[in-house]
């Protein structure tokens, strides 16, 4: 690998969707892709194996989701710089990951030439935010804030979203690695602070706010 190049590792749990990245991005020239990694946890492996410039992320994966993975990312290593690539296009998917310490966020709806434009941004110290997202973010922010997820906890919201789209709490507690009991205390909590009785409230909450499809 030459060391003018930038080096990144592509985390997506879709192996036709990181081809195709890869090829996007070593089509410039500049970017080299050093390792690729189907969840978190492999991501997280591969990053302390090679210590690549720029990893690039997506968020819906198994095992470990790109939001958990930023988290444990910032408690074991030193400033790493994680670009979020995601389909889910609405502003508090990209305000959860840069508050878990993502240097950007992108859609994979985005124009192709925006990806290695933002790894080279992350890749000098800088930050990236898709600009239909940062607009929608400004808009959110001159309407003073009018999102009550915004009050759930990083793992509550997780929660919330796997609730909505109707696993059982023994599912989402096999996906996240915590039990039943914490999942249904987790339930409990997001209830209380959206002010609904039922997990079919839950759901129309999700698709009101654009997070799952109707």
């Amino acid at each position: 690998m030459s060391d003018s190049k930038i080096s990144v590792i592509l985390a997506d749990d879709h192996a036709v969707v990181r081809a195709g990245f890869r090829r996007l991005l070593e089509e410039e020239g500049d970017i080299e892709v050093v390792a690729e990694a189907d969840s978190g946890a492999e991501c997280l492996d591969e990053y302390e194996r090679c210590h690549p410039d720029v990893v690039v992320m997506d968020i819906a994966m198994p095992e470990m989701d790109g939001l958990q993975a930023l988290h444990r990312f910032h408690n074991r290593f030193e400033d790493p710089k994680v670009l979020i690539l995601s389909y889910h296009e609405e502003a508090v998917f990209a305000e959860r990951a840069l508050a878990e310490g993502a240097a950007g966020y992108l859609s994979k709806s985005a124009a192709p030439e925006l990806l290695p434009k933002a790894i080279r941004q992350i890749a000098e110290g800088g930050r990236f935010l898709d600009p239909d997202i940062a607009q929608e973010m400004a808009l959110r922010g001159s309407r003073g804030g009018d999102n009550p997820l915004e009050g759930l906890s990083e793992r509550e919201f997780a929660v919330f979203l796997q609730l909505a789209e109707g696993l059982s709490a023994n599912e989402i507690a096999v996906r996240l690695h915590i039990s039943p009991n914490t999942v249904n205390t987790h339930l409990y909590r997001i209830k209380r602070k959206l002010g609904v009785t039922s997990r079919t409230e839950l759901t129309r909450l999700a698709i009101r706010h654009n997070l799952i499809e109707a």
